[in-house]
C-alpha cells in the first residue's frame, strides 16, 4: 500500500462513505472533538481488540476505554485523513496525517479496521 503524500484529494470524499462505526471512531478519536466514551465504545463489538502502535493489545470495552483515555491526554496534535482504502465490506484502511507536540512532530498513522455486524471487531494501528 502506498501512503499518499501530500494528502490524497479524494481521501476526504472517500472518508464520507466509510461505515458508521469507523466514522464514529475517527470522530471520537480526533483531539478537536471532546471525546465521549459511550460513543467511542459503541463503535466497537464488546469483545473487540485494539493493537496500538506500540504493539500492545487491548480486548473488550473496559481495556479499550482505558487505552483511549491514556492516549487522548498524552499529546496535542491535529489530524487530517490522507488516505482511505476499502478492501471489502469488512476491511478498511484509513491513514491519518498527524502534526503535534509528540516526538518527531509529524507522522502518518495507519488504522486497519475489521468489521462484523456493523461494529469494529479489530483495530490495528501502525505508524
Amino acid at each position: 500500500m502506498t501512503i499518499q503524500n501530500p494528502p490524497d484529494p479524494t481521501a476526504a470524499d472517500m472518508a464520507k462513505h466509510l461505515p458508521p462505526a469507523i466514522t464514529k471512531y475517527l470522530r471520537e478519536a480526533d483531539p478537536k472533538h471532546k471525546a465521549n466514551a459511550h460513543d467511542l465504545l459503541s463503535a466497537f463489538a464488546t469483545d473487540a481488540t485494539v493493537i496500538d502502535d506500540d504493539g500492545k493489545t487491548y480486548t473488550g470495552h473496559d481495556e479499550i476505554h482505558r487505552w483511549r483515555e491514556s492516549e487522548a491526554s498524552e499529546y496535542t496534535y491535529t489530524v487530517e485523513v490522507s488516505h482511505v482504502e476499502k478492501f471489502d465490506d469488512t476491511h478498511y484502511v484509513v491513514t491519518n496525517h498527524l502534526e503535534g507536540d509528540f516526538p518527531g512532530g509529524v507522522v502518518d498513522v495507519i488504522y486497519r479496521f475489521t468489521l462484523a455486524n456493523d461494529l469494529i471487531t479489530k483495530l490495528e494501528i501502525a505508524p
